[in-house]
């Protein structure tokens, strides 16, 4: 099968699965009493916000390989301005961080387009967090200085870094799979986004030991085992659009939604540090894109590393 055939199959997939979604959601509000239902409401925004994110990516999978880039290009630019606006910043910060957003963030993904490894996987983590301290010591305002100088560097690293590991598969040089890398970029979205879901729903409905309280109470044991297994399944399921054999893929799937479940808690305790329970409010039901990016974030460079480590030729 082609890879364009297999991305309208995957999308059919999503679509059908969607729309059982929405006739689920609008069913529970028919039959719900009159009244507020926070719940409901929450789940049909949630939904409502699914469709459009699906939208979204089919016309950047659509679009090709510039497409994916741009799109995850504006996901980073976004996250990006939603962690800076929760951290401590002086004036002395503003070269840094203006810096940040137009100079290394478009550099960044330049390097992705062009395919530089070797300098993509070090600009950020090496030359970023050497420069930009420099840029800000040179105002001469040290109150805070460690504190405001690591918060955009791991502002840089998690919103930026991270994020350019989505379309970085697209660079995998795969024998045999030569023209599919963007069905990698879905298997990876389908997955991490799937275990979160699941993980909320196991927790529903069989929740009794909560994970972290203090950073997450609604997270459970239960769910993360039900999610995380759950995944896993779905990942060997979806084995056909990857390089992978069944096996390979519920194992890469059971890596990638353990790495989801790490920065979904991470980010967490970011957020209760920040005195703050949502990112931002620009996706209904969601919260901010750093709300529906945490996960993708800290599985997309285990993801890629593991694939280019054992399946890519370069």
């Amino acid at each position: 099968m082609s890879p364009a055939a297999d991305i309208l199959r995957l999308m059919a997939l999503i679509g059908g699965f969607l729309l059982v979604a929405t006739a689920i959601g609008q069913v529970l509000r028919t039959r719900a009493a009159p009244g507020p239902h926070p719940a409901i409401d929450n789940l049909n925004d949630r939904i409502a916000a699914w469709w459009a994110m699906a939208a979204l990516l089919a016309i950047a999978f659509l679009a090709g390989r510039t497409g994916v880039i741009v799109l995850f290009g504006f996901c980073a630019f976004a996250a990006l301005r939603e962690f800076v606006t929760l951290t401590t910043t002086r004036v002395a910060d503003h070269r840094a961080i203006a810096t940040a957003f137009f100079v290394i963030l478009p550099a960044q993904f330049a390097l992705v387009w062009a395919g530089w490894y070797g300098l993509y996987t070090i600009l950020i983590p090496v030359y970023a967090f050497l420069l930009l301290p420099v840029i800000a010591v040179m105002h001469g305002d040290t109150r805070d200085f460690l504190l405001r100088t690591s918060q955009l560097q791991w502002a840089l690293m998690i919103c930026v870094y991270c994020a350019s590991h989505v379309p970085a598969l697209l660079n995998l040089q795969i024998p045999g799979y030569e023209g599919r890398n963007i069905l990698l970029i879905a298997w990876l979205i389908v997955v991490v986004q799937m275990s979160d879901v699941l993980q909320y729903s196991w927790g529903k409905l069989a929740g009794r030991h909560k994970l972290a309280p203090s950073l997450s109470p609604s997270k459970t044991w239960e769910g993360l085992l039900g999610g995380v297994a759950s995944a896993t399944i779905l990942g060997a399921a979806l084995w056909w659009i990857t390089p992978f054999a069944p096996w390979q893929a519920g194992a890469m799937a059971l890596a990638v939604a353990l790495a989801g479940v790490c920065g979904g808690l991470v980010m967490s305790a970011i957020k209760r540090d920040r005195g703050v329970k949502d990112w931002g409010h620009l996706i209904a039901g969601h919260g901010g894109f750093l709300d529906r990016l945490d996960s993708i974030l800290f599985a997309a460079p285990i993801f890629l590393h593991l694939t280019r480590y054992f399946w890519s030729a370069a």
